[in-house]
């Protein structure tokens, strides 16, 4: 926390892989106001049992019961979490239909220069086929979940965002999520934009970016921002890849919580010139890290 804190931030998401050892440090570093914490990524901290931190351990669309149960208990555990160092937003990876990942293998095909080829299309066609006759039993399972876990999210006062994915197996897709909001027109259930996920939806040929976000602004809490070496390869740090963020410039203005992704790998630096670059051309005068 402290070296994020040295390249500028001042504002903070806990992450999925916190591990339980390093919460009272925080919590201290929050009570004495080094630091103010606007999101946790579920499941956080990493739950007692679990071999490493992830955000689909369980997930509340799961065809699984035991696996929708875990995942509504952690979640509450998250929000409450959350609610104790005041955190405004959880942000909830909501599941995959479970079916053979086709999306990967429209990555590949783009890699190899053969998008929008024959073969191409006729996975895609495939994909979307699979997903529409597999999808409509788990959409009902998570919106059972999502029911079961209001009660904890009036407890608290926190709110649960739904993050959009990459893939195009994965839960809610946009339309699901607007189906999710007219079921449960609550403000303690919203939605939280992923940049790169958004683009690397548009590069396979499933949505377009900016008019989805546009759509869904509305529902808007949060975003992740992070850059796409296109097909696919993300939490890039802006501007090193393909996203021309002067056209977000209306969102990553407004009053959300904008958080940096950068993956484990990335330099220091890197994320400071990401910090100094998003300022200039969103023309923020701070920026919630």
């Amino acid at each position: 926390m402290e070296e994020i804190l040295a390249l500028g931030f001042r504002r903070l998401e806990l992450g999925y892989d916190l591990r339980r050892e390093l919460v009272p440090g925080i919590q201290a570093m929050i009570k004495s106001g080094a630091v103010k914490v606007d999101s946790l990524h579920n499941f956080c901290p990493v739950p007692m049992g679990a071999v490493r931190g992830h955000p689909e351990i369980w997930t509340m669309a799961a065809r699984d019961e035991a696996e929708r149960e875990s995942a509504i208990r952690h979640t509450a555990n998250t929000l409450r979490f959350a609610a104790e160092v005041g955190a405004r937003f959880v942000v909830v990876h909501a599941g995959n239909v479970e079916m053979p990942m086709i999306s990967t293998q429209l990555f590949d095909l783009c890699i190899a220069h053969q998008q929008f080829s024959p073969a191409y299309e006729r996975l895609r066609m495939k994909l979307q086929e699979q997903r529409d006759k597999k999808s409509p039993r788990q959409f009902d399972h998570l919106l059972r979940s999502l029911e079961r876990i209001i009660p904890t999210l009036e407890e608290t006062g926190v709110t649960l965002a739904l993050e959009n994915l990459p893939t195009w197996e994965a839960f809610p897709t946009e339309i699901e999520f607007e189906q999710i909001k007219r079921r449960f027109p609550t403000p303690l259930i919203r939605y939280w934009h992923d940049l790169g996920h958004g683009q690397i939806r548009q590069n396979i040929g499933f949505i377009n970016h900016e008019r989805w976000l546009e759509r869904l602004q509305p529902h808007l809490v949060g975003m992740h921002v992070h850059d796409v070496h296109p097909p696919a390869t993300d939490h890039v740090m802006p501007p090193r890849g393909q996203i021309d963020f002067t056209r977000f410039k209306s969102i990553g203005a407004s009053d959300i919580v904008r958080v940096i992704e950068p993956s484990s790998r990335t330099p220091a630096e890197q994320v400071a010139e990401a910090l100094a670059y998003l300022k200039e051309v969103w023309a923020t005068p701070g920026h919630k890290g």
